[in-house]
C-alpha cells in the first residue's frame, strides 16, 4: 500500500483541510502569501494538522526553492552551504525547519543575520508554542500562527479519499473509531488505516482495537495541549467545577504529564485563587507536591485528585494576588516612599505592638496607599473583620 501521507498531502490552499483561519480565501496569511510579502513564520499546533504541509504550499506558491531540516539533527554547516549557494542569486530559498523549538541558541543565532537581510526565507514548525523556546530576536524577526488539530468532518472526508485509492471497505463503527481515536491527527488516521489494510481489505473495529487499544488523547505534553489542558484544569477549579477539573487532569495524567507539573500549578493556584479565603489550601497543595515527588504515579493520581477536589469546593479569593500586582506597578511607575524613622532599624521611636496587647496605632507608611482589598468570602471575612476590630483609627 502506498505512503499514504504523502499520497494524499494537499498543494494548494484549496485543498488544505482544518486551517481556515490561515488559508481561506481572505485569511491574512494566504494573502500575504499571494502578494509575496509574507515574512520568516512560525507554525504550531498538535501532530498531523499540516504544518510541514503548510510551508510546502507557501513555498510552491511564492516560487522559493524548499529546504527541509530538522532542528534535531541540523548541522550549522548545512545552513551555511544554502547562504552561500544563494548569496548572489536573485532567488532566496525558503528553509524550513521542523522540531524548531529544539534549536540551540547558537543556531538560532546563525540564522539571525539572514532573517535580518531576507536573504532566505525562514520558516519552522514545532508542536509546542515556539513562543517559549525561540529568543527575543528571533520572534522579533517573524509571526507565530497556531494551527489547530483537524475536526472530525475534514478527517472523514480524507478518510473517504484514502478508502478510495485501494479495495477497501470499513464497517460503520470501524469508521467512526477510526477518525476519533486518531485525537485530531490525520497522519495518525491515515497511518493505523495503512496498517490494518495491510492485514485485510475488509475493516472492523475489532481489528482497529487490536492496534489501537485506547484512544489517543493528543497527549498534554504535546503542543498547546500542555498549555490548553493545564489551563482548562485550573479555570475548572477557579470556577469550582469539580467535575470539569478532574476531567483535565484525567487528561493531562493519561497525555503524560509529570506529577510534579500539576501539583506546582496547584500550589500556585492555591495563593493565587483561593488565598486567604481557606488558608489552608495552601498548606495541602504544598503537601501535594511533596506527596507526589515521593510517591509518583500510578498512586499520585488519587493525591492529584484530593488536592483538586479541595480547590473546586473551597472559597475564591483573588485578594492576595490582586494586591501583590498593584503594589509592584506602584513601585514600577516610580511611587517610592521613604520608610518612617521610628520604624528604621535601632529606633527608640518604635512601638512594639506585643507591649500594647497586639496592637498600637502606628504609622507605616509615611503617604497613605491602598492596595489590599480584603473580600467577605470565607476566611477572609473573618481576618478582615479582625483588622477592622482593632484599627479604628485606620480606613481597610
Amino acid at each position: 500500500m502506498p505512503d499514504l501521507t504523502h499520497l494524499l498531502r494537499p498543494n494548494s490552499f484549496e485543498t488544505m483541510m482544518g486551517q481556515n483561519h490561515l488559508v481561506g480565501e481572505n485569511a491574512p496569511l494566504r494573502l500575504l502569501c499571494e502578494k509575496n510579502a509574507l515574512s520568516h513564520s512560525f507554525f504550531y499546533g498538535p501532530p498531523g494538522c499540516g504544518k510541514t504541509t503548510l510551508a510546502r504550499i507557501i513555498s510552491k506558491n511564492m516560487d522559493l526553492p524548499f529546504y527541509e531540516f530538522n532542528a534535531t539533527s541540523l548541522k550549522i554547516e548545512q545552513l551555511r552551504k544554502i547562504f552561500e549557494q544563494y548569496k548572489n542569486s536573485l532567488q532566496r530559498p525558503l528553509i524550513f525547519i521542523d522540531e524548531v523549538h529544539r534549536l540551540a541558541k547558537n543556531q538560532q543565532e546563525v540564522l539571525l543575520p539572514v532573517m535580518e537581510n531576507n536573504s532566505v526565507l525562514v520558516m519552522g514548525a514545532s508542536t509546542e508554542n515556539p513562543f517559549f523556546s525561540l529568543t527575543a530576536a528571533m520572534r522579533s524577526r517573524a509571526l507565530l500562527f497556531e494551527l489547530k488539530g483537524i475536526e472530525y468532518q475534514d478527517l472523514e472526508l480524507l478518510l473517504r479519499k484514502a478508502l478510495t485509492t485501494q479495495n477497501t471497505t470499513i464497517e460503520d463503527d470501524a469508521q467512526e473509531y477510526l477518525i476519533t481515536s486518531s485525537g485530531k491527527d490525520a497522519r495518525s488516521m491515515l497511518k493505523l488505516l495503512e496498517m490494518v489494510t495491510a492485514l485485510q481489505n475488509h475493516i472492523t473495529l475489532e481489528l482497529l482495537q487490536s492496534l489501537r487499544p485506547k484512544q489517543q488523547s493528543g497527549g498534554s505534553s504535546e503542543a498547546g495541549n500542555h498549555y490548553d489542558l493545564a489551563s482548562a484544569m485550573i479555570k475548572s477549579i477557579r470556577g469550582s467545577d469539580p467535575d470539569a477539573a478532574i476531567y483535565y487532569l484525567a487528561r493531562l495524567i493519561e497525555g503524560g504529564e509529570p506529577s510534579d507539573f500539576i501539583a506546582r500549578r496547584l500550589v500556585i493556584l492555591a495563593s493565587e485563587d483561593v488565598g486567604n479565603a481557606n488558608p489552608q489550601a495552601l498548606t495541602l497543595c504544598a503537601s501535594t507536591m511533596t506527596a507526589v515527588s515521593k510517591i509518583g504515579y500510578p498512586e499520585a493520581r488519587i493525591i492529584l485528585a484530593q488536592a483538586v477536589i479541595y480547590l473546586c469546593a473551597s472559597p475564591k479569593s483573588n485578594s492576595a494576588y490582586e494586591a501583590i500586582n498593584s503594589a509592584m506597578k506602584a513601585v514600577q511607575e516610580g511611587i517610592m516612599i521613604d520608610i518612617p524613622k521610628h520604624i528604621l532599624p535601632r529606633s527608640s521611636e518604635y512601638l512594639y505592638p506585643h507591649s500594647y496587647g497586639g496592637y498600637v496605632p502606628q504609622q507605616y507608611l509615611l503617604k497613605p496607599l491602598k492596595f489590599v482589598n480584603f473580600k467577605d468570602i470565607g476566611y477572609e471575612a473573618k481576618m478582615y473583620q479582625w483588622l477592622k476590630s482593632i484599627c479604628h483609627d485606620k480606613t481597610l
